[in-house]
């Protein structure tokens, strides 16, 4: 059969169901998949799904690829994202595959892959991939097929994790009808908290609103549901339940690289090392912060694969991007949960009196946009984007390309950068006042809007 090249991408293998990711296409990824683990000496994998309506449909012909190999497989049926990963922590199995399509549209799905013990595959491991699947030699076996329930060991990783003050608290959780509403209730009500729940239900339609936190415009029932009950903090997760956003008692969206000077000033005195990870999006007011409270900011690439491997790599203690993943490593396993991300939140909170706007006093402030992701086709953004670097150097501009082109000027800088996860360039721009946050912005828009169009 043929394969649309482009549904591998940086880090994962996504595409339109039934278009580009087909029950036809999860069994020949099975297939290479159960073939290319063996040759790395590996006979059993574990595989989860969420709950998007071709899930269970792509994860059965996945399997039954897999197991036509030889290889075992440990199904655990309908997970979150992080509760696969947990999974494969606790079975000590670092093979496995995790059927979603996390905040991406509806009709989206695709595969998070890890190979072995190098974490989810990524950047170069996901193109030699493509190329052994492409070359339809499978191996032939019959593996053995087993179920696991994960939920009651990862609900007690929670209750172990998670040590909250006497300062009783009033928090809405907004699980987006995503594949948390499995999971979250029973977490969450094991704590004394004052909760309500926004869209609790599984509806992988996701009526209410798109699942991506990362978003704010997908936030505003949630807003109003804080303002409404006077609640101390609002909380939604992603349709895989491994990113989330923040909402404050004033019903302001509180940006991660924000939520993360929360939680890097509550840990820095209690961790050894005092190296914090961050992406190329985040703002510069989270840089100065890790700077003036003694510890060493290192910025890198965004993707949950490249961003989990380095912070393990270099035994960081927190880490986290943008888009709602955050990484803990100071008494967790590094595992990109938004429930837990939450639930640390809402531990500081309740061991002080202060609102989360006060925990944010003091920090620098600057002018910036949100993600501004613009339309471009696959088979022509990485042009632009090289366009786009041309274009600074010869200018003479301070140019990164850790990811993407960041360009840095003394009062402010301009990320371009190709999505992965979609037919997408995304920018961000940030400056110290509104009037110069416009000429950057608009400067870099134009160059993109020309070169998209050549």
């Amino acid at each position: 059969m043929v394969i649309n090249h482009n549904i591998f991408r940086a880090y994962d293998i996504r595409g339109k169901y039934p278009k580009d990711i087909n029950r036809e296409v999860a069994f020949v990824i099975g297939k290479s998949f159960g073939t290319y683990i063996q040759k790395l000496g590996k006979r059993k994998c574990i595989v989860g799904r969420d709950n998007r309506f071709s899930s269970q449909e792509l994860s059965s012909f996945l399997i039954e690829g897999i197991l036509s190999t030889g290889v075992d497989v440990i199904d655990l049926g309908l997970v979150t994202t992080p509760m696969y990963y947990y999974a494969c922590i606790q079975k000590g199995i670092p093979s496995g595959v995790m059927v979603t399509a996390s905040h991406n549209p509806k009709d989206d799905n695709g595969f998070k892959i890890a190979f072995d013990e190098r974490g989810n595959a990524r950047g170069e491991m996901i193109t030699e991939f493509m190329n052994f699947t492409l070359q339809n030699a499978f191996s032939q076996g019959q593996g053995r097929l087993t179920k696991y329930d994960i939920r009651d060991e990862y609900i007690e990783l929670m209750l172990s994790s998670i040590k909250l003050g006497k300062r009783p608290l009033k928090v809405v959780l907004d699980l987006g009808n995503g594949t948390t509403s499995c999971i979250a209730k029973d977490i969450y009500y094991r704590f004394p908290i004052d909760l309500e729940i926004l869209y609790g239900e599984s509806d992988a339609n996701f009526p209410h609103h798109h699942p991506d936190p990362g978003v704010e415009a997908n936030l505003e029932d949630l807003k109003r549901k804080v303002l409404e009950t006077k609640a101390d903090l609002g909380i939604a997760f992603d349709g895989d339940g491994d990113r989330l956003g923040i909402i404050d008692e004033k019903g302001n969206y509180i940006a991660t690289d924000k939520y993360m000077i929360i939680i890097i000033r509550d840990i820095i005195n209690k961790v050894k090392n005092k190296t914090f990870l961050y992406d190329v999006k985040c703002s510069k007011a989270l840089e100065d912060e890790i700077i003036k409270l003694g510890g060493t900011p290192l910025c890198y690439r965004t993707g949950n694969s490249y961003v989990k491997a380095k912070i393990q790599e270099l035994d960081i203690p927190f880490g986290g991007e943008l888009s709602g993943h955050v990484y803990f490593r100071d008494r967790f396993k590094g595992i990109d949960s938004g429930l837990y991300a939450g639930l640390r939140l809402i531990e500081i909170l309740s061991t002080t009196n202060k609102s989360v706007s006060e925990l944010l006093e003091g920090i620098s402030n600057y002018e910036s946009t949100p993600e501004i992701k613009i339309p471009s086709r696959d088979d022509i953004k990485f042009e632009v984007i090289e366009k786009v670097k041309d274009y600074c150097l010869s200018k003479n501009y301070k140019t990164e390309m850790i990811d993407g082109v960041r360009v840095s000027f003394d009062d402010g800088w301009a990320l371009v950068r190709c999505s992965n996860t979609g037919p997408n360039i995304t920018t961000r721009f940030e400056a110290t006042n509104i009037h110069r946050l416009e000429e950057i912005k608009n400067e870099f828009l134009s160059l993109i809007d020309k070169f998209n169009k050549a």
